[in-house]
């Protein structure tokens, strides 16, 4: 049972042991630990608890309510699903990696305090960076070092955050945080650099696609899921929120229409539903906030099919820009059903997952008289059906034949493919299942015959507009680009000037390390003069010297203060 050993500790120590196994129990392992934490989670009941002292604190390792355990069972449903995507994975770090991730993040949603947050928050960075790496390209390499990097910025202000939480309050306890604080406000900074805030966000764009054709599939899942549930947690009815989240769902839009790489895109896309679920959690009510939960369980099942079947596509083709495919239903019909049944549920039609859960989000908005913030909804959920309802599959698998004859996706790919389309069906078809695990009694009923008949409405409207915008040449043509988005400020001018201000400190140092030399001879030829002392004291030191003997008193300090 969880209670003798936490299902994330569970996962994380699945993952450290993967490389010391047999090669052939690797994939059967990796598959066997999330399936066997997800019966863990099912036998939990609400309430739950398990409490240690460490560090002189109270820690809660776990904290199991309705909250907590929704984000639970689908973080364990993707590892299960990514571990038989990625089943022939090659030799390398991604597979235990991805585990330690998918055991970190879900050990992270059931942390019950601040310092066990921070802990599997910081573990879950280092241990998606080396996802990325996994794949082995420089561009990987470069695009992991930065992404690790924004992680850790993020784990520091959570960390900051913690302390000015606990020395004004007494308490680490992760419950309702809001912004009445400044350590409320560094939290929320933290949380929303996960969740890829406006001009914070560049950083999803920047790694997902460099991963490997499994690897995005796997980060896709957690990271930024993680950070809805800290926000769902933390921050529930913050009104900021609403807007922060409004600006989400529109902007990525304009990116996603004129982006050749289509996991780009997928990233993108990734952004616009985070939106909605920010929004969600803004507003506060118990629709709101249950559409934001059931939007995100909705979402890591449908982004990652999406993600598998371009996985499958950069797997056979060897590329996902939509300049060089085309007429792949050809070679990869199974795929190309499989990435249409992704395609309908993030765009929201009947019967599929998107409708039941984004729809609550929209309802909510109306309901607390944010008609603004509704129409973008509306706005976004057309043009998330243009970029990836529609541009995905059929810049991908129709438009122009490019003459690519390949294998269909492997069989383990296809299997997994098969299961999360069969999650999406199944979540659009009896959306009362999902109802019911989510944190508040629900009371909505989607398929009221007003909803089904504007959301076709809606939908009838967005494909005709995109097929004439095509016939006519207006919609943005599939180009060799690189397009230029926020991450420019520090990719250009902030690089120079970051280096310009090493190379500043570097000749300080160097003029400062001169000077102590000039002053620290002229010292020690006074004192041999004037009084004869000798010994390794005596000496003229550099920096570094001194530093070391400073360093090694301070120890020496230590030792005797604490014995």
């Amino acid at each position: 049972m969880i209670a003798e050993f936490p299902g994330g500790l569970l996962l994380i120590a699945a993952g450290l042991a993967l490389p010391w196994l047999p090669r052939a129990l690797r994939a059967p392992v990796a598959v066997a630990a999330p399936a066997l934490v997800f019966l863990q989670l099912l036998a939990i009941a609400p309430g739950y608890r398990l409490e240690v002292d460490a560090f002189g604190f109270a820690l809660t390792l776990v904290r199991a309510d309705r909250l907590s355990l929704a984000f639970g069972y689908v973080f364990t449903i993707a590892a299960f699903l990514n571990a038989i995507f990625g089943w022939q994975v090659r030799e390398g770090p991604e597979q235990p990696a991805a585990l330690v991730y998918a055991g970190s993040a879900l050990a992270a949603v059931f942390a019950g305090d601040l310092l066990t947050l921070f802990v599997f928050w910081e573990l879950s960075a280092v241990a998606s960076a080396l996802v990325i790496w996994a794949r082995g390209t420089p561009r990987a390499y470069r695009a992991g070092m930065r992404y690790l990097v924004v992680q850790l910025v993020s784990g520091m202000l959570l960390a900051a955050g913690a302390a000015l939480r606990y020395a004004e309050s007494g308490s680490l306890a992760f419950e309702f945080i809001g912004l009445a604080s400044p350590g409320g406000l560094l939290i929320l900074v933290a949380f929303g650099i996960k969740c890829a805030f406006p001009l914070l966000h560049n950083w999803l764009q920047d790694a997902y696609p460099e991963a490997s054709a499994t690897g995005t599939v796997v980060l896709s899942a957690f990271t930024t899921k993680l950070g809805i549930y800290a926000l769902a947690r933390g921050f529930p009815g913050t009104e900021a929120l609403i807007w922060i989240g409004t600006a989400m769902t529109a902007f990525p839009i304009f990116y996603a229409v004129i982006e050749n790489d289509l996991r780009r895109v997928l990233a993108y896309s990734v952004n616009n539903q985070l939106g909605f679920m920010v929004v969600g959690i803004g507003l506060g009510t118990d629709l709101g906030l249950n559409g934001a939960v059931a939007h995100a369980f909705a979402d890591i099942l449908f982004k990652a099919l999406l993600f598998m079947s371009m996985g499958a596509v950069l797997l056979r083709a060897g590329t996902v820009n939509g300049t060089g495919l085309g007429g792949l239903h050809k070679s990869m019909p199974l795929t190309t059903g499989f990435c249409m049944v992704g395609a309908a549920s993030i765009s929201a039609f009947p019967l599929f997952s998107g409708f039941v859960t984004k729809s609550m989000i929209m309802v909510s908005a109306a309901e607390q008289g944010h008609d603004g913030v509704w129409l973008v909804l509306l706005f976004a959920s057309a043009g998330v059906f243009h970029h990836a309802g529609i541009k995905i599959p059929f810049f991908a698998f129709f438009a122009h034949d490019s003459g690519i004859r390949c294998k269909e996706a492997p069989t383990h790919m296809l299997v997994a493919m098969a299961l999360a389309a069969a999650l999406c069906i199944g979540i659009g078809s009896f959306p009362g299942l999902l109802y019911a695990i989510l944190p508040w009694p629900v009371h909505y009923d989607p398929y009221t015959a007003s909803h089904v008949l504007s959301q076709l409405q809606l939908l009838i409207f967005s494909a005709l507009a995109f097929s004439w915008l095509m016939r006519n040449g207006i919609y943005p043509p599939e180009l060799r680009s690189t397009n230029l988005d926020f991450d420019w400020i520090y990719r250009n001018p902030g690089k120079r000037i970051a280096l310009g201000a090493l190379e500043a400190m570097a000749a300080l140092r160097a003029e400062l390390d001169a000077m102590v030399r000039r002053s620290g001879t002229a010292l020690n030829g006074w004192l041999r003069t004037h009084h004869a002392l000798d010994g390794a004291l005596a000496k003229t030191w550099s920096t570094g010297g001194m530093a070391l003997w400073v360093a090694a008193m301070l120890a020496a300090y230590l030792i005797v203060y604490f014995l």
